[in-house]
């Protein structure tokens, strides 16, 4: 592959927290139910913020309040070989909205421990979604002003 062909894709994911259990989503992919984070890609004219709490609602009905980012990473996919450029966020839960319709694909919003998460290892969308929960509780916090724009 030359340079000029390779496109990473941009996305992000959100780690959140509530009383030892962290929201996930579980949702179809390649004809399978597996676990993530809520996540997904960054739309255009849209900020990394903007696509964290977006995507967040569109997969769990939740609102939520951005606190800061857990860290930036790179995964291809084995899958399909695309790389793609997460940034994972944290933030808390503010208000569930019971009659939002989930998106396409999602089969339902649910709350895990870490330790049930790790119990499904195998049915993790990739290793990034323990991989991000395990940073975030190492202390892994980093303020929301480390993503800034040029002027």
């Amino acid at each position: 592959m030359k340079y000029k062909d390779f496109i990473p894709h941009v996305t992000v994911a959100t780690v959140i927290e509530n009383d030892g259990k962290f929201l996930l989503v579980e949702e179809l992919a390649d004809g399978k139910a597996v676990y993530n984070q809520p996540a997904g890609h960054l739309d255009a004219n849209e900020s990394l913020e903007q696509a964290a709490i977006r995507e967040t609602l569109e997969e769990t009905g939740w609102d939520i309040a951005l606190r800061g980012v857990v860290g930036l990473s790179l995964y291809t996919a084995p899958s399909n070989g695309v790389t793609y450029s997460r940034t994972t966020f944290f933030a808390s839960a503010v208000r569930h909205n019971e009659d939002q319709a989930l998106d396409k694909g999602i089969i339902q919003a649910v709350w895990l421990t870490l330790d049930e998460m790790r119990a499904a290892s195998d049915r993790m969308r990739s290793p990034l979604v323990i991989a991000a929960v395990d940073q975030y509780i190492k202390g892994a916090r980093y303020p929301l002003e480390l993503i800034f724009r040029a002027p």
